[in-house]
């Protein structure tokens, strides 16, 4: 599928409340991470823009489900980032609010994307998600980002502590670097699976 490199992508619209969600005519990626995880850069390296998805230097920040439109056939959704520490309770409930009963009622949603930040020992805030969506039953697919900054050892070392505490196998996550692009085609590959 072209979606991710040719053709156009563009921002779409910020939804607030699940009454403004667009319709359900096209298929949905969502892309769920941790204040500061990297999830923007990891968005724009996906679909090869340098700004597409603006980058924060706030944590916290988005706090839309922001709909960005591929090749007009699939709609790619970042959420917003989870855990900032100043203001764990209000994000908590938008968390729990607006942004569970889109994962739990959204038809057209394909999959989430989980990303962790490789270089960090397992948070609980990224457990809690995926042991949730996986209770939900709601399809997920985790990715380690950030692995430019550590050498390959230490990649899977890390990798292997970190499958162990999600419960997840080496094929049902990606190593990814959105600085060298590295797991890139990886990650593509097993989300056209998602799509198909």
């Amino acid at each position: 599928m072209s979606h991710w490199s040719q053709g156009q992508i563009s921002f779409v619209k910020s939804v607030y409340k699940t009454a403004n969600l667009p319709d359900l005519d096209l298929p949905e990626i969502a892309f769920a991470g941790r204040s500061n995880v990297g999830k923007s850069s990891l968005i724009n390296k996906m679909v090869n823009r340098r700004n597409l998805v603006k980058v924060s230097a706030r944590p916290g920040k988005t706090q839309a489900l922001n709909y960005f439109l591929a090749d007009n056939q699939l709609y790619l959704v970042d959420l917003p980032g989870y855990g900032y520490a100043k203001v764990p309770r209000k994000l908590k409930n938008d968390w729990q609010g607006l942004i569970s009963s889109y994962l739990v009622s959204r038809v057209s949603l394909r999959c989430v994307v989980v990303i962790v930040d490789i270089r960090h020992e397992l948070k609980d805030l990224d457990l809690d998600l995926v042991s949730w969506l996986r209770s939900q039953g709601i399809p997920h697919l985790v990715v380690y980002t950030k692995i430019d900054k550590l050498k390959r050892g230490q990649q899977l070392l890390q990798a292997t502590l970190l499958d162990a505490g999600l419960g997840v196998r080496p094929e049902e996550r990606v190593l990814f670097s959105a600085k060298t692009g590295e797991g890139r085609e990886n990650l593509i590959s097993l989300l056209d699976q998602f799509l198909a």
